[in-house]
């Protein structure tokens, strides 16, 4: 069976995520999204919050499952033993910085491949960190987000409150 791992923050998963997600889970057999922890990041969500709605968002899809992670991203693959690392570009910009990671990552561990899938248009300008701008200051995320977290993910994003079993 090939798996891959398709990593990210994802605080909180955005449609561009998902259209990724989506994307990866037709190449392989297996996509664990694995939700990384950055320990130099404050972010809005804990790691369970993240798991949860990527599961809410992923559950018409058959072969993901979601973890979390606080250590190195190849160490992870490695214990996994997942054939390939699945990454959006959204731009050229993007680009350098996980090229870099990619060559670092094969030097590291050999064994498994980078994948890059180039956003769809719809979302290339889309980021969890310009969902978190928008929704701050009340504006509409509903275009950005998965509809069943809509509410969850503004209501924190807004009023700092909210817990995810009242959705």
């Amino acid at each position: 069976m090939r798996s891959a791992v398709c990593p990210g923050s994802f605080d909180p998963i955005t449609l561009g995520h998902l259209d990724i997600i989506k994307r990866a889970s037709k190449l392989f057999d297996q996509v664990i999204v694995l939700v990384v922890v950055n320990p130099d990041k404050a972010p809005s969500f804990t790691p369970e919050e993240r798991m949860e709605m990527i599961r809410l968002a992923t559950a018409d899809i058959g072969n993901i499952t979601v973890d979390s992670y606080d250590g190195l991203l190849i160490d992870y693959v490695r214990r996994t033993g997942a054939a390939a690392i699945v990454k959006g570009l959204r731009a050229v910009s993007d680009f350098e910085y996980e090229f870099q990671m990619a060559m670092t990552n094969k030097k590291m561990y050999p064994y498994a491949e980078t994948l890059f899938l180039t956003t769809s248009m719809y979302n290339m300008y889309l980021s969890s960190s310009l969902v978190k701008q928008i929704a701050r200051f009340g504006g509409d995320i509903s275009d950005f987000v998965p509809f069943p977290l809509h509410n969850f993910i503004y209501e924190r994003l807004t009023q700092g409150r909210g817990s995810f079993n009242e959705y």
